[in-house]
């Protein structure tokens, strides 16, 4: 059995010094007016309480452009400055429904430089492509095929902190769902482990990190030293973000690799619902949780399950997985971080903390599945009066609806 699905598929390419100036004019035109769409819609909001939409900004998009001050905007093609507006309507959008915070400017040095492009602005023949108001291929290291038959719908072109280029195209690609098996596993993400299965398989943490923290703190300091604007300064910033990004791609390789694995060797796979963002807050462990990626791990894993037929449980970020008995049943009142071995006083059973957790993951996830509820423990029946959650801090909730 196959479906079809959206695919985006990712190369490295080299440009021309030609190529490189057009698509650096148009990243900052694309910044240029993402920034004014987003001033005009909130300033729209702040004095009238009027929201403006999509078709707004793109009439206020060709107004811009018959002004002398922006009149440089004719210089790139109109397609990724439509689509930015388009994002930005996205942005919204998710802001309304609680799924994300309000949209922020872009940052020349901080904002990841990119720009998408529709069919109507790039031409796909023989295997080569050429983008809007360019007169050459680019040269795409083509390091697997696309799928057969099939032409990109859409290009989008972006430039990383460490100076390479990539371009992503998207394709409809028919994914084979992987035959049913019976497995079932819990996971409990950790950081002496990176993940704990309930079968009790401890999957090593690799620290992608902290091997490279010399090197980074030496290029960093480096970094410091250099006069602001300088040269030397962009060549020392260019060395730190290069050795970010290797650490980056170690850091994805290797969890794709885990997850494809535990995708294709179980059919239910359960997670805990962790609001990382919070969890990072604690100053002492937010280096090493952010080395773990355990966000980029659940993202993973998301989108696999739902192409190769697997079910995903994610169960509720409350339940009490470390202070619970898998055997028996009992909550204890307290468990600290420091606490890697316990004993039950209601069965005697001796667990090690993490595989413990584990085992209740799967335990709820499975209920879970069952009965179509979320695990929700009572906050009551607790001895101590306490929360009993993973250590993190809790959740805080900002802002107003705007535009």
């Amino acid at each position: 059995m196959s479906a079809t699905v959206k695919r985006a598929y990712r190369f490295r390419f080299y440009p021309t010094s030609q190529q490189e100036s057009l698509l650096n004019r148009t990243f900052g035109c694309v910044r240029k007016v993402y920034n004014l769409a987003l001033e005009a819609r909130s300033r729209a909001w702040r004095e009238r309480h009027d929201r403006v939409n999509y078709n707004a900004t793109s009439a206020m998009l060709t107004a811009w452009k018959k002004t002398e001050e922006l009149a440089f905007l004719n210089e790139v093609s109109s397609v990724p400055l439509q689509q930015c507006l388009r994002h930005l309507q996205a942005a919204f959008t998710a802001y309304w429904d609680n799924r994300s915070r309000y949209p922020r400017f872009k940052s020349k040095r901080r904002s990841r430089a990119s720009a998408e492009f529709t069919a109507s602005a790039f031409r796909w023949r023989d295997g080569e492509l050429t983008l809007a108001k360019m007169t050459e291929p680019l040269a795409i290291i083509w390091s697997r095929p696309l799928p057969t038959g099939q032409s990109p719908s859409t290009v989008t072109v972006s430039r990383d902190s460490a100076g390479r280029w990539f371009v992503s195209l998207l394709c409809e690609d028919a994914i084979t769902t992987h035959p049913a098996v019976e497995g079932a596993v819990g996971m409990d993400a950790g950081l002496d482990s990176l993940i704990t299965l309930s079968t009790g398989e401890k999957i090593p943490n690799p620290r992608h990190e902290r091997t490279d923290r010399r090197k980074l703190a030496r290029a960093q300091r480096d970094l410091a030293r250099k006069s602001e604007g300088s040269r030397n300064r962009k060549k020392a910033k260019l060395k730190v973000a290069r050795i970010h990004t290797r650490i980056a791609d170690r850091r994805g390789d290797y969890l794709h690799q885990l997850t494809t694995r535990l995708v294709c060797e179980n059919q239910t796979l359960v997670i805990e619902d962790l609001t990382v963002r919070n969890m990072v807050k604690n100053r002492k462990l937010a280096r090493a949780i952010s080395d773990a990626a355990w966000s980029l791990f659940r993202e993973l894993l998301s989108y696999k399950c739902a192409w190769y037929g697997r079910k995903l449980v994610v169960i509720d970020r409350w339940y009490p997985s470390s202070k619970l008995c898998s055997h028996c049943g009992h909550l204890m009142a307290e468990m600290p971080l420091n606490v890697r071995m316990w004993t039950c006083p209601g069965c005697g059973t001796t667990h090690d903390r993490d595989v413990n957790a584990a085992r209740n993951i799967l335990a709820a996830g499975l209920a879970v599945s069952a009965c179509g509820a979320g695990i929700r423990p009572q906050r009551g029946n607790l001895r101590s009066g306490r929360l009993a959650v993973k250590q993190e801090t809790r959740r805080a909730t900002v802002g107003t609806p705007g535009p």
